[in-house]
C-alpha cells in the first residue's frame, strides 16, 4: 500500500526544487557574512527556579526553537535540540540550559521531522518519562525508537490532559529525513491551553500563509513563539520560512497579546544572519507602531514568568 503524502493548505505554494537549491548553493559561495554576533545569554540561568517549580507559569528559550514551558504544573519541551552540529556547521550560540539540568519532562511537543527540530540524541536524554505529541506520520519513527508513550495528531486534533490542551495547528513548510521520506509526515504548530489560564501558539515552522487568520480566530492567544530565522534567499525560502517582517504580519494575524521570536541565532540554516534578523524585526515592529510591551526578546536561557 502506497504511504501518503502530506500537503499545504495551499498546494500552490511553491517549495524549492533541487535546481533551485543547487543555484542558492552558488550564490552562497559569494556572499561574505559577519557571523560574530552571538544572541546574548542570560546574567542568571534560574536552575533551581525552574527544577523546583510547580505553581508559576514560565517560558524560558534554551535556544533555536527548544522552549520549556512551565503550565498547570508540568514541564513541557518544544522541538528539543541540543546538538552542537548540524551536518558540518557547528552550532553559533550554546543552549541556554544544558539538558541534564532540565526538570523532569511531562510532555514534549514535535512540529515536523527535520532535523533542526527532531534530534534523536536529544529526545533519548531528556530527564523523566515525557509523552510526545507528534505529527501525524511520525509514529511509527518513535516506536521504532523507543518512545513508547507517543500520540500521533492530525491538523486540528485536540488532547486534552492534566488540566492542559494540547492541539496540533497547521503551517506551511515540508518535511524529509532521509532520500524516499518526503512529506510522509505532517508538519504544523502546537495552542497549549492551560484551561483555567492562558494560551501559548508555537509556531513551528513556517512560510507565511492564511492559517495564521484561522488560528487566531480559533483561540485568545496570550503569547506566541514565531520563527523570524532561515529566510534568505527569500527567492528559495519565502514558502518554508518567514521572514522577521512575515513573522510579524502572522503575528498581528493571530491576535495574540505577545510575540517571542525564535529559530535564529543557534543554527546557520539560511545566509541571514542572528543580527540582520533581529534588526530586521525591530526596524519592522517600529514601522508597524506596535507597542514595546508586545515584544519579548528574550536572551538565551532566560525565563519569563507569565502569571
Amino acid at each position: 500500500m502506497k504511504k501518503k503524502r502530506y500537503e499545504n493548505i495551499d498546494k500552490n505554494a511553491s517549495l524549492s526544487t533541487f535546481k533551485d537549491l543547487l543555484q542558492w548553493r552558488r550564490e552562497r559561495k559569494a556572499k561574505q557574512k559577519d557571523l560574530s554576533f552571538q544572541v546574548p545569554t542570560a546574567d542568571e540561568i534560574e536552575v533551581e527556579f525552574l527544577q523546583s517549580n510547580r505553581t508559576i507559569s514560565t517560558i524560558t528559550w534554551i535556544g533555536h526553537s527548544t522552549f520549556l514551558i512551565q503550565l498547570n504544573g508540568k514541564n513541557i519541551l518544544t522541538d528539543p535540540i541540543w546538538a552542537n552540529r548540524l551536518g558540518l556547521d557547528k552550532r553559533l550560540s550554546p543552549p541556554g540550559l544544558k539538558i541534564r539540568d532540565l526538570p523532569p519532562i511531562d510532555f514534549v511537543v514535535i512540529s515536523h521531522s527535520h532535523y533542526d527540530h527532531l534530534h534523536y540524541s536529544s529526545l533519548k536524554s531528556l530527564n523523566g518519562e515525557p509523552t510526545f505529541f507528534v505529527p501525524i506520520g511520525l509514529g511509527n519513527w518513535f516506536k521504532r525508537k523507543g518512545f513508547r508513550k507517543t500520540v500521533e495528531f492530525s491538523w486540528w486534533e485536540e488532547h486534552e490532559v492534566a488540566g492542559l490542551q494540547f492541539t496540533f495547528t497547521p503551517a506551511q513548510h515540508w518535511t524529509k529525513r532521509t532520500l524516499t521520506d518526503t512529506n510522509r509526515s505532517h508538519w504544523g504548530g502546537w495552542v497549549i491551553q492551560d484551561c483555567s489560564k492562558q494560551t501559548i501558539y508555537f509556531a513551528g515552522d513556517s512560510g507565511y500563509f492564511k492559517g495564521f487568520q484561522e488560528i487566531g480566530k480559533k483561540y485568545d492567544i496570550n503569547y506566541c513563539l514565531m520563527p523570524i530565522g532561515a529566510y534568505e534567499p527569500e527567492w528559495f525560502m519565502a514558502a518554508q520560512h518567514v521572514s522577521p517582517e512575515e513573522a510579524i504580519k502572522a503575528f498581528v494575524d493571530t491576535q495574540a497579546q505577545t510575540m517571542i521570536p525564535m529559530h535564529y541565532g543557534a543554527y546557520r540554516l539560511a545566509d541571514d544572519t542572528p543580527k540582520e534578523a533581529l534588526d530586521r524585526l525591530l526596524a519592522e515592529w517600529k514601522k508597524q507602531k506596535l507597542t514595546d510591551e508586545r515584544l519579548e526578546v528574550l536572551k538565551i536561557g532566560e525565563t519569563l514568568r507569565t502569571d
